[in-house]
């Protein structure tokens, strides 16, 4: 299977650089997987393709302003930092750029010496182990001092940091955020529950790994970085009552599969677990418990459009990428959304 097997034609201007001001607002491609039908119809509507019984499964991860812009101790060079993962207290996991001119040892200096850093390795594919100085509290330096991450196709900063947060965040930890999720509102996850639909809410801290591009053409090859996920009891019991009444199980959003497949056992259970995971989906994957993905537009040849494609079939998922292009959906973290079922 070859990574350019899940290549489609997408124009620039189709990439969306703002969220909409009414998150449901934006459109919805529903995508039947037993009759191929495909509907057009806006983000609200989603609740008509939930039954009671049903169980949604949402990302309870925030986003962390993980975008450090610096300067380089006795030269004054910009520096940027990008946080992706703490390995302990002061030390994170850190994607710097220019790379080349931070080796261990280099110092940073951010928002005129309250925040400074020191390299003191260089980790995996050239990643940085960053350490951090300062008086306080980091959480409140970072917020102060630190800029929401946003994808490198979006070309502007973001005036509320909050539009990059789901209503439904809770445990910072995010380098990215799990967008699907960003068309929910509070008003219309009361409705869905007042439908009869029980919400699970797992954690898993999304890395960019998730969105690096594959650069192998064997997509075999691939490999997944980990990410740090949290199922509880609660969630566990809730998604594996659901399934054993027959109700479904519909993910929000890829982080949210990711997190259940690699929880649940060869039957299909669920149970209280905290850990790491490289989990890959791409097609020839057997779901072991999602029913329904909701989900953003992703981008061409990447790890999230395999998964996509796992489920509901690479020539039915590219042939409706082809078809939201014509009806000039908007693209990636804010834009329109599927669901397929």
């Amino acid at each position: 299977m070859k990574t350019s097997d899940f290549f489609y034609e997408l124009p620039e201007e189709l990439i969306a650089q703002d969220p909409l001001e009414d998150r449901t607002a934006s459109r919805l491609l529903v995508l039947d997987r037993k009759t191929d039908k495909l509907e057009h119809k806006i983000f609200s509507d989603v609740i008509d393709y939930l039954n009671p019984g049903d169980c949604l499964v949402i990302n309870n991860t925030r986003v962390i302003p993980a975008r450090l812009i610096g300067e380089k101790e006795g030269t004054g060079g910009k520096v940027e930092i990008l946080l992706l993962k703490r390995r302990e207290n002061d030390i994170w996991e850190s994607l710097v750029k220019p790379g080349k001119k931070l080796r261990p040892g280099a110092r940073v200096t951010f928002g005129d010496g309250r925040l400074k850093a020191e390299i003191l390795e260089i980790a995996e594919e050239g990643n940085r182990l960053v350490k951090f100085y300062y008086e306080g509290i980091f959480e409140e330096i970072l917020d102060s001092l630190g800029e929401m991450p946003l994808p490198p196709y979006i070309t502007h900063k973001l005036e509320d940091k909050e539009m990059y947060q789901t209503v439904y965040a809770k445990f910072d930890g995010s380098a990215a955020a799990p967008t699907a999720g960003l068309h929910f509102t509070n008003e219309l996850l009361e409705k869905i529950r007042h439908k009869g639909v029980r919400i699970a809410s797992i954690t898993l801290h999304v890395g960019l790994g998730t969105f690096r591009p594959v650069k192998v053409e064997d997509v075999n090859n691939h490999h997944m970085h980990t990410e740090w996920y949290e199922v509880n009891k609660e969630a566990a019991d809730i998604i594996n009552e659901t399934k054993k009444n027959g109700g479904r199980v519909i993910c929000v959003g890829t982080t949210s599969c990711r997190t259940i497949e690699s929880v649940a056992d060869e039957n299909g259970l669920m149970s209280a677990k905290t850990g790491e995971t490289d989990i890959f989906i791409y097609p020839g994957y057997k779901f072991k418990v999602m029913d329904g993905l909701i989900t953003n537009f992703h981008l061409p040849e990447s790890t999230l459009v395999m998964l996509v494609s796992a489920f509901a079939g690479k020539e039915r998922v590219l042939s409706a990428y082809e078809t939201a292009v014509k009806e000039i959906y908007r693209f990636f973290s804010f834009g329109d959304a599927m669901i397929l079922i």
